[in-house]
């Protein structure tokens, strides 16, 4: 049996994406939309540039209101870590603003998105919500090998999950002897359990199932199953006894996978939360009157949003005149002093005392090290070692 094309199209919650075709922001067969936020700007990559961000069940879709092919399409399987910190919009200042911290191969992105509404808290409070139900809900979208989803004897359901059927004496053949289990066929998955040992047992949906086929291997006729390369690429055999209980389980399967391909259940659930229960998440911001930037400077799409939280290489040291010491170098463009100014105290204008004293020391050492470098010492030098002029 082969793969169903639309089985083939999952990419969705496992790659980033950017300014794709139109087409591929669709939704795929079993994505559902959760939330739309117009008001919302891409604060790393688009700033100033208001858009719409479309919160579906696998993903974060943001398209720019000036361009719908300035998008991007963030899978919540590259998703780190969501957290909220402060950030500089051109449309609205210092705010509060949604990090977003990914990994797609082996490159990391950052993105940064700002809520343009003030005093709106849906694009923390649904972001974050819809992500942590995409955690939960793995089972039915990934393949499991060992896992607790037996007990006594049972097939501990998901939420959404059907029990079609229970087939047992049938054995796996993935060792020479071969273990004796028992099939549990449900809507979302095809599950295999040892009866010796319950802990020995795979969970394999019908999403990440290539093929169902009847095959001839040395132990006679047997039904395979094969995965595709995303979640392994295994080869899984079965051995059913008679036949025509093999032809039937087989042609259940083959029925059952079609039929998901067109409808799958993906598990990931969500109910908005009350407006009154979100009031709170979103410290309200005055609206700040900037203008936008509109110079037509064009930057690499990547490197706008690569972030440096997997650097291994430290920068090369440089020695500090300020703190009098070698310190890792400033990645450009900042200085040291915008690093110390995030300090509240560091803002405030030092005492004119405090001031003299340091341009002092500055001075002292800007002059030691012009009279390291001259190998000919200065006459106030002379002075001090007792010579003559």
């Amino acid at each position: 049996m082969s793969r169903p094309y639309a089985m083939e199209l999952l990419w969705q919650d496992r790659e980033i994406r950017f300014d794709l075709e139109l087409r591929l922001l669709n939704l795929r067969p079993g994505e559902k939309v959760v939330d739309r936020l117009d008001l919302v700007e891409d604060t790393k990559g688009n700033n100033g540039d208001k858009g719409r961000l479309i919160i579906t069940t696998l993903r974060l879709i943001w398209h720019s209101h000036r361009s719908p092919r300035i998008n991007l399409s963030i899978g919540y399987n590259c998703v780190l870590c969501i957290t909220i910190k402060p950030t500089h919009s051109k449309q609205r200042g210092n705010v509060e603003a949604l990090f977003v911290l990914t990994k797609f191969g082996q490159t990391r992105f950052e993105f940064i998105f700002t809520s343009l509404e003030p005093g709106s808290p849906r694009l923390f409070s649904s972001v974050m919500a819809v992500h942590r139900s995409y955690e939960s809900s793995r089972a039915y979208r990934d393949l499991k090998l060992r896992t607790a989803i037996i007990a006594d004897k049972r097939l501990k359901l998901l939420p959404q999950e059907e029990l079609l059927s229970e087939v047992t004496g049938v054995w796996n053949l993935s060792s020479d002897q071969g273990n004796l289990g028992t099939f549990c066929v449900t809507n979302v998955r095809l599950v295999w359990f040892a009866t010796m040992n319950e802990a020995f047992n795979i969970s394999v949906p019908y999403m990440q199932m290539k093929s169902v086929r009847i095959k001839d291997s040395k132990f006679g006729l047997a039904l395979v199953v094969e995965t595709i390369a995303q979640s392994g690429g295994y080869v899984l055999g079965f051995r059913i006894d008679p036949a025509d209980k093999l032809k039937s389980v087989a042609q259940e399967l083959q029925s059952l996978q079609r039929v998901y391909s067109s409808d799958p259940v993906l598990g990931v659930q969500f109910d908005r939360l009350p407006e009154e229960e979100t009031r709170g998440l979103l410290v309200e911001q005055e609206q700040d009157d900037l203008e936008m930037d509109e110079g037509d400077e064009q930057k690499d799409v990547f490197a706008a949003y690569l972030s440096d939280g997997d650097k291994s290489v430290d920068r090369e040291p440089v020695f500090s005149p300020e703190l009098e010491l070698a310190v890792e170098s400033v990645k450009d463009g900042f200085t040291l002093q915008d690093l110390w100014a995030v300090l509240p105290d560091t803002k405030q204008k030092k005492p004119e005392q405090q001031q003299q004293q340091e341009e002092k020391e500055q001075q002292r050492w800007r002059e030691q090290q012009e009279s390291e470098a001259d190998p000919e010492p200065r006459q106030s030098q002379r002075e001090e070692l007792g010579e003559s002029s």
